[in-house]
């Protein structure tokens, strides 16, 4: 079967490898913002429970993934409602929103890695985890896990590595 895939690899102007998702969702940038910096929001899609302050250099608290241990980072920089950025084990995530028309908001997610080979497994994380944004910005409710290994995943993966996106990374929990 088949997948669409949705994102991007890229090597950003520093060198740093990347994959890069955008969305255009049908709420104003301040909706959207809370579904990246609410912990109940973001419970509903991103792959870890989150403990965040929004002050920049404030540390942000990773938990609750069955086999996974809880770890840290720390927000990076901060501008309300349009960039978060924060420190994700050895990866950076950047958050950036703009308006895309009356009461719309172009989403962008900029997973910077720290290293190329985590490309197509990270790739085909978020593409699950983004697909549980994508139906809770459209008011649905996502059937599934969007996170670990019983994630639908796989044939994300698959779709990346067809694409000769970089991989080889272990994958957690499988590895």
């Amino acid at each position: 079967m088949s997948v669409d895939l949705t994102g991007t690899y890229l090597t950003l102007e520093d060198g740093r490898p990347a994959v890069r998702f955008s969305r255009t969702y049908d709420h104003p940038v301040d909706r959207v913002w809370h579904f990246v910096t609410d912990p109940d929001e973001l419970a509903g899609w991103f792959p870890f429970q989150v403990e965040i302050e929004l002050r920049a250099g404030a540390p942000v608290r990773f938990f609750g993934e069955p086999g996974t241990p809880e770890f840290t980072g720390r927000i990076l920089a901060l501008d309300p409602p349009r960039h978060l950025s924060f420190e994700w084990g050895g990866d950076e995530l950047h958050f950036d929103l703009e308006e895309a028309g009356e009461g719309r908001a172009r989403f962008t997610l900029t997973n910077v890695l720290d290293a190329e080979n985590t490309a197509a497994r990270n790739g085909a994380g978020w593409e699950v985890c983004l697909a549980a944004l994508d139906a809770k910005a459209r008011g649905e409710r996502f059937e599934g896990p969007h996170a670990g290994p019983s994630a639908p995943w796989k044939e994300f993966y698959d779709g990346y590595i067809g694409a000769g996106v970089p991989s080889g990374a272990p994958v957690p929990g499988l590895d």
